[in-house]
């Protein structure tokens, strides 16, 4: 799949036909048009009505990225860029390690809340976006991995395969955004994070009793463990 175009958008621009732009107005611009991209996809959203919409001109359009596909691109980075920031600037405020992987994945389900299934479908579909995506998720999985690994440093988590569990998260949040998992469970995605929160503080937490092999006296004769009567 591909981003829809106007098919002169595949023209090269010349300098001329785009406007001067302050600051100001391009920030404006950029905003309302990341809202309405997260919000209803790219596909079906062409040109013409994004400048409608926003109330400017191509031209003036054009003066924020030379094609559409350059804009989608640029709203992309920007979404998870600042998801990021924000995640962050959370779980730094958090004192207790133990919390911070229940505020990092609060942070996500706030996210992504940002976004509908349209832009994710749209964003998955199309490579240039898939890309990105696919950055931002493995930096995610990278990420709850430092935190499970300062856990274990401090003393509240167990040591316990933290990249195994970091995949798990980063499973659990392509199935989220995709909505299969809120679809076969009647979650939101808050509920969801919530609950893998818990599941992950509950199973990490240096105070649960880690699992113990059947001792040898329960064993029986053939060294295998006895099967319930």
């Amino acid at each position: 799949m591909t981003a829809q175009t106007d098919s002169r958008d595949r023209r090269p621009r010349r300098t001329a036909r785009r406007r001067v732009v302050d600051t100001g107005r391009r920030e404006q611009l950029l905003r309302q048009a990341e809202e309405i991209i997260l919000a209803e996809g790219f596909t079906a959203v062409t040109v013409d009505e994004l400048a409608q919409r926003l109330g400017c001109s191509k031209a003036t359009l054009y003066s924020l990225a030379s094609t559409k596909e350059q804009l989608v691109l640029a709203v992309t980075r920007a979404f998870f860029r600042e998801a990021t920031a924000e995640i962050e600037q959370t779980v730094q405020a958090e004192p207790d390690p133990r919390q911070r992987i229940r505020v990092y994945l609060a942070g996500v389900g706030t996210a992504m809340r940002r976004h509908s299934h349209a832009f994710y479908d749209d964003m998955v579909g199309y490579e240039p976006t898939a890309q990105i995506y696919r950055k931002n998720s493995a930096a995610a999985a990278h990420r709850v991995h430092e935190l499970i690994e300062e856990g274990v440093q401090a003393g509240v988590f167990r040591a316990l395969n933290g990249h195994f569990a970091a995949q798990v998260v980063a499973v659990t949040i392509d199935a989220v955004q995709s909505g299969v998992l809120l679809e076969r469970t009647g979650l939101t995605a808050g509920d969801a994070f919530s609950e893998l929160g818990d599941l992950l503080l509950d199973g990490l937490s240096s105070t649960q009793g880690a699992f113990a092999p059947p001792s040898t006296a329960d064993r029986s004769p053939s060294g295998q463990a006895p099967t319930p009567g």
